[in-house]
């Protein structure tokens, strides 16, 4: 056994089991434990089978939702559109609890919501499942106990079982079976599974390597890039653990901050709108002790109103698409889907040239004096995003596209603007859309990659070692740095993993895709077909054309947001961005508050909700693998350690043991589980660790995150490289 049952002081877990299916009998029969997990020695009897392998005989199935119960195997639901009612006429007898086993699609978090009901009352409690009612079984199993104390407080008489969504879930099925009420046990308190034993899973060792020299976090990597406009979508946004918001996106190209208004683009029918002022977004930052990045404007134009639209249809006619809610405004293409040319810019634009952005900034930097703190509004100025796509995203006043000089030429005159009005400020660029964009420019990807003609003018150098090369040069010849974070974003190109698809092949390839970040064996499955390695290949870039850059992830985002498989991807990039020593990252935008993304992100920030979060120096680990991740950090006095453990398997329990001997030992540890849903992280037992071991037990349950809080009773000895950040 791997780990040690523990036992609440005067209360005996109740586990159970149902393994032994009808051989038991129907009803009286004892529960042995199943081969697929440890257990107690404890015995509960049923007293009323539900369904094992088919309905127990006076049970009837009332529906509602579609469902296909196979004679001899388990149910096979789809509550996306309802649940389903099972009832026995007449049903009576005391019960201690109802069990039944559950396996979700791969991935799927937390949806179940089970009660009791009569045809008279409509008055039992609705009890929502979740990790803490579950033992995992492997192979996406998981047996589930509710207490009848919850199902049924008042002792009610009932003769149906309801199970339902409480959440809504997507068409792919489910299946239950072995259900049953059991007896009471005088004897047990019928504390919830999870907590009671922890399933037998496969071995993984793990270790972490408290003598190596920790490097400092930069706790910018915990960014969000978003603007939000509705009340309840602010407030969210301020739980979620950021520590930085990025004022970006493509309506941000032509912001105008005398007259607070944007273009949107290609996003929305080219129009001019208004918008929340840019100093009520770096206020509310302030207020929430976050740091802001603003993208500031290198295209040359910003709006010059709130009403022009730049392909009205009363100028260029009709059009594929108008907004319905203004509709002279068309998306500038044609009937037959042809982009239409655009007219002259100033149809919705008016000139910003650098002097225009400087004043901006001298306005920020004048505020900030005032304030008389000492403080900066702005941590980071943004030069522009995602210039190699102007030509599609603002073509109405850039439809040519841009090429390795005019990205040269815009960054030194835009970026000493920005050093000149703000001469302490980190200014980050060139905000590159993505993998094409990092080797060639624009005018490569019109004139096709296989021509190249811009590259091959500039030597057939990809264009970022290029640029950076350039303004080293312009540096060394003016003495101006324009440039301190190298920006880049970075968004999986498989089909279907960016987007809310959850099918079990695109969640295994939506956690696998996040190994393009830094895996030099991991070959990119979409239509890159080559090892991308980003973050150690932006390192060796800036190591031999502008040493000194820090590398900053503009966007990023994984899709799968309310998903396991989605929250995963954003643990591994957070982890990842830490133990790859990334400046700074912005997720796009901001996870669905209580979504296994947004979970991911308290995984690092906030998992026991009283501030409990990632520590300031990023400890080096061994053991991660296809399989699992193990993140480590640790404080400056070397006493405080906290990891992140990620299960990236959709089926199977691991025990991972982590190696703590480099460490010392433990003092006291705490471990916080989350398999899903909305109710985020719960405290698990304490970690196991064997006597006279410095090897530390704990059990992953299949698609999970796991954090352990551990004290150590002496400082470690490795050294830390670097000093910790007050901006937490």
């Amino acid at each position: 056994m791997r780990r040690a049952t523990r036992l609440v002081a005067g209360v005996v877990p109740a586990l159970f089991a149902l393994a032994c299916g009808t051989s038991c009998g129907r009803s009286g029969g004892a529960v042995a434990p199943p081969a697929a997990a440890t257990r107690a020695t404890e015995r509960y009897e049923i007293a009323e089978r539900i369904y094992d392998g088919g309905l127990a005989p006076g049970w009837q199935d009332l529906g509602w939702a579609p469902h296909e119960l196979t004679p001899g195997g388990p149910g096979h639901f789809d509550f996306s559109s309802g649940g389903w009612i099972v009832a026995k006429p007449g049903l009576s007898g005391t019960f201690g609890a109802l069990v039944f086993r559950v396996r979700y699609p791969p991935g799927e978090a937390e949806f179940l919501e089970v009660r009791v009901d009569s045809p008279q009352k409509d008055i039992f409690p609705r009890v929502k499942i979740t990790a803490d009612d579950r033992l995992d079984l492997g192979d996406g199993w998981a047996e589930v106990l509710v207490p009848m104390s919850q199902l049924d407080p008042d002792g009610l008489p009932f003769d149906r079982v309801v199970f339902r969504a409480f959440r809504p879930i997507g068409h792919e099925r489910f299946e239950m079976d072995k259900i049953a009420l059991i007896k009471p046990d005088p004897d047990a308190g019928l504390l919830p599974v999870a907590r009671a034993a922890r399933a037998h899973g496969k071995p993984l060792p793990l270790l972490v390597d408290c003598r190596a020299v920790a490097s400092r976090i930069d706790p910018r990597i915990y960014g969000i890039a978003y603007y939000a406009n509705d009340d309840q979508a602010r407030r969210h946004q301020w739980t979620i653990g950021a520590t930085m918001r990025r004022w970006g996106g493509n309506t941000t190209s032509r912001y105008n901050w005398q007259i607070d208004a944007w273009n949107t683009a290609s996003d929305w029918y080219f129009e001019n709108v208004a918008t929340r002022p840019f100093r009520s977004f770096l206020d509310d930052d302030r207020a929430h002790h976050l740091g802001s990045a603003v993208v500031v404007p290198l295209i040359g134009w910003v709006a010059k109103d709130t009403t022009s639209t730049a392909f009205p249809v009363s100028v260029f006619g009709a059009q594929q698409s108008v907004d319905p809610w203004r509709k002279d405004a068309g998306n500038g293409k044609g009937k037959d889907g042809k982009a239409l040319p655009p007219g002259p810019p100033t149809r919705t634009s008016v000139e910003a040239p650098p002097e225009l952005v400087e004043r901006w900034i001298e306005s920020i930097v004048k505020a900030d004096a005032a304030r008389g703190d000492g403080s900066r509004s702005v941590d980071t100025y943004i030069l522009d995003n995602e210039p190699m796509l102007w030509n599609s995203t603002q073509r109405d006043v850039h439809p040519e596209p841009v090429g390795y000089d005019e990205l040269l030429e815009r960054t030194i005159a835009y970026g000493a603007a920005v050093r000149k009005a703000a001469p302490q400020a980190t200014i980050a660029g060139p905000a590159l859309w993505g993998w094409p964009a990092y080797s060639f420019s624009a005018v490569d990807q019109k004139a096709g990659f296989r021509n190249k003609p811009d590259r091959l003018a500039h030597g057939d150098t990809p264009l970022l070692p290029w640029y950076l090369q350039k303004l080293r040069e312009y540096e060394a010849r003016t003495g101006t740095r324009v440039l301190d974070l190298v920006d880049v974003h970075f968004y999986p190109q498989e089909d279907k993993v960016g987007t809310d698809a959850v099918d079990r092949g695109t969640a295994a390839l939506r956690v696998r895709s996040t190994r393009s970040l830094w895996d030099p064996t991991y070959v990119d499955e979409s239509w890159i077909g080559e090892a991308i390695r980003l973050i150690p290949r932006l390192k060796e870039w800036i190591a031999a054309n502008y040493p000194g850059r820090g590398i900053e992830i503009g966007e990023w985002n994984f899709g799968g947001e309310s998903h396991m498989s989605g929250g995963l991807a954003v643990a591994e990039a957070l982890g990842r961005f830490a133990d790859g020593g990334v400046s700074a990252a912005y997720y796009w935008t901001c996870p669905p508050d209580g979504s296994p993304a947004y979970w991911a992100f308290r995984a690092f920030r906030d998992f026991d909700g009283k501030g409990g979060r990632f520590l300031d120096f990023d400890v080096p680990t061994r053991g991660s693998g296809p399989e699992a991740s193990i993140f480590a950090s640790r404080d400056h006095q070397g006493k405080h350690l906290v990891a992140v453990l990620l299960n990236l398997s959709p089926d199977d329990v691991l025990d991972a043991d982590v190696d703590m001997a480099a460490c010392g030992a433990v003092a006291q540890a705490h471990a916080y589980t989350y398999t899903g849903g909305p109710l985020g992280f719960r405290e698990s037992p304490p970690p196991e660790v064997q006597r006279g071991s410095t090897t530390l037990t704990e059990a992953l349950p299949a698609y999970s995150m796991t954090v352990l809080d551990i004290d150590l009773d002496q400082p470690m000895t490795g050294a830390v490289n670097g000093s910790g950040s007050a901006r937490r």
